[in-house]
């Protein structure tokens, strides 16, 4: 009850606070190529439900469907969603995941159908028995995705038999020693990577 509290008035807080600059960003979107500002997917959420996730829309929208990894400097990304991938600004129409109830601010990150059939049973029964979140520990500390995909000539592959087994340990870590103070420390974890980020990689 106080983390679904929490996910509400902080999600609620955040979608008044950054309304300008959600709308700032969607009319960027707009702007920079042809396509709608939101981009939506189906996702496993708690319990094996589907939901519709939402993102800002990253990618040129006829290339938008098909694969469903990105790799490297992919060429589906626009100019917009580069900036919007590097801060993890992509995510936050999230928020309104979070006050529908079908995420929540922390906790593993949703998959989509195809990979979650790929989890081991029994780590799938832990994986699914909380909500998923915006944010968590894999999130903050795996950093080697992206070069693994890049340099395997199947990245498909490769995400499966190399990425999701540390992703999944993460979530499972997660489950296990989920608390309200532990969902504190990944958001502040979080936030100081964002402007870790920022400050490596500044605004061009």
């Amino acid at each position: 009850m106080i983390k679904r509290g929490f996910d509400l008035v902080a999600s609620l807080a955040g979608l008044v606070l950054l309304a300008p600059a959600l709308l700032a960003i969607a009319l960027w979107i707009r702007w920079d190529s042809p396509g709608p500002a939101l981009y939506r997917q189906q996702r496993v959420g708690r319990g094996g439900a589907l939901f519709t996730i939402y993102k800002f829309r990253t990618m040129h929208q006829r290339r938008h469907d098909g694969e469903q990894l990105t790799v490297g400097h992919d060429p589906r990304i626009t100019r917009a969603g580069a900036l919007l991938r590097r801060y993890k600004l992509d995510e936050l129409p999230q928020l309104f995941n979070v006050l529908r109830g079908d995420m929540s601010l922390v906790g593993p990150r949703p998959e989509v159908p195809r990979y979650v059939a790929c989890y081991p049973e029994p780590v799938r029964r832990i994986v699914l028995s909380v909500a998923p979140g915006i944010t968590d520990w894999a999130s903050i500390l795996y950093k080697d995705e992206n070069a693994v995909l890049a340099r395997s000539a199947d990245p498909e592959r490769a995400y499966i038999d190399t990425v999701l087994p540390v992703k999944l340990d993460y979530y499972v870590r997660y489950v296990r020693e989920r608390s309200f103070w532990t969902d504190l420390r990944i958001i502040a974890h979080t936030l100081a990577a964002i402007v870790r980020q920022a400050a490596d990689r500044p605004l061009p």
